[in-house]
């Protein structure tokens, strides 16, 4: 299932926007240092998602919200759902 995920460094407190098909991996991924962009910021904690019926609709997503480039934004999505 395509997802829109948000991850936050206990590192730097800095958030993270990405898409995947496979949340779990991803997010191991991220923590086990293997993407390039997220490797010196971890390790992560999930603080969102959202669900989608094509990775095409997940990307577009990812791509509005990092658009709005708003930390403000991206909290306020936190705290009006839960994962």
């Amino acid at each position: 299932m395509p997802y829109l995920y948000i991850l936050k460094s206990y590192k730097n407190g800095r958030y993270y926007i990405g898409s995947t098909i496979d949340l779990d991996r991803r997010i191991e991924e991220h923590n086990q240092k293997k993407s390039k962009y997220t490797r010196a910021s971890g390790p992560f904690a999930l603080v969102y998602t959202e669900k989608f019926d094509t990775p095409k609709e997940a990307r577009q997503r990812e791509c509005q919200i990092k658009k709005m480039k708003s930390r403000v934004y991206i909290e306020k999505l936190i705290k009006t759902k839960d994962i």
